[in-house]
């Protein structure tokens, strides 16, 4: 049955369609028959109980260079003119983030919303994954530079990074005998108002962090991102490379602790990242990964995740 889909996502002009998980997912919605719009989260406005959005009507290729075509635009009533929206925007989880969760929070009992906003704005990446602490390296937040220095004291070599950035964005590492913690603690404190994080350096990170996708709760895929040379940081954004891999018995059952909480959250489309068989990160806001995991594996992802939310419909 042919739906309509509106992509609440960054400019189609800056997509890169080689890898971007936005753009898969356009694609196979408009293979199945939905009729696609597209509009940036500033557009989203409230008047009178109702949430609406200038949008147009999009049909995509996978031809770079010429990806996609606009009709004339449209004001969409969010909740009665469209089946789903998928809030796809990048990050930084900011202010903007967080209205953008509340004002399309107030359309759920009209449309569905692909990942649940309020579940969204409850599970930011480095804060969620507190609830799986078991499966965590040792880990710090904090704006304390004595707790911070107590805590490298005690594992020699620490991660440090802030809690709401994302794509690697200032993660910075700090060796046994690294003299900038302090400097680092003061940046943090001064750019940031809140906490940061801290965690064992994991030196099998030069082994890959691997990205695992689950779809309402299961496992379907993963591939392995290896840092370049000389980083830590092992990111496609920042040029890390992906490699095939297959999930070992302790991602599997780390999946089977979170699959259960992510399905009863509506977070139908989650990607988290495991180093070493310690989970570091589970990602709700954007996820990517499906572009890749699929090339290495022949599998159809976007198709696996619009099977989900076609089955919440």
């Amino acid at each position: 049955m042919p739906r309509t889909i509106a992509f609440q996502m960054d400019p189609m002009e800056s997509i890169k369609i080689a890898g971007d998980s936005s753009f898969a997912l356009m694609l196979a919605a408009q293979a199945r028959g939905h009729r696609l719009f597209h509009y940036q989260a500033g557009d989203l406005s409230y008047r009178d109980g109702r949430v609406t959005a200038p949008a147009h009507p999009v049909t995509v290729q996978r031809v770079a260079g010429d990806h996609f075509q606009f009709g004339d635009p449209v004001r969409l009533d969010l909740g009665r003119d469209v089946d789903v929206v998928l809030m796809r925007q990048d990050p930084p989880f900011d202010l903007a983030y967080i209205t953008a969760t509340h004002l399309l929070e107030r359309i759920q009992g009209e449309t569905l919303v692909v990942n649940d906003p309020a579940a969204v704005r409850n599970a930011p990446e480095k804060l969620f994954v507190l609830d799986y602490a078991e499966f965590m390296p040792p880990t710090l937040v904090t704006r304390s530079l004595e707790e911070a220095r107590a805590f490298h004291a005690e594992h020699g070599e620490v991660v440090v990074k802030p809690l709401y950035g994302n794509a690697g964005t200032a993660v910075f590492h700090v060796g046994h005998n690294d003299a900038n913690l302090a400097a680092l603690t003061e940046l943090f404190g001064q750019v940031w108002r809140e906490p940061f994080m801290v965690q064992a350096f994991l030196p099998d990170v030069a082994k890959g962090d691997k990205r695992i996708v689950l779809v309402d709760g299961e496992p379907i895929g993963a591939v392995n991102r290896l840092p370049k040379k000389g980083e830590i940081r092992s990111n496609l954004a920042v040029g890390g490379s992906g490699a095939k891999t297959e999930l070992t018995e302790r991602e599997h059952a780390i999946c089977a602790r979170l699959g259960p909480e992510l399905s009863r959250r509506g977070l139908i489309f989650v990607g988290i990242d495991v180093i070493a068989g310690y989970l570091t990160e589970i990602n709700v806001t954007s996820p990517t990964g499906i572009v890749a995991i699929d090339a290495f594996n022949g599998t159809d992802t976007a198709a696996r995740i619009w099977d989900a939310i076609e089955k919440r419909l």
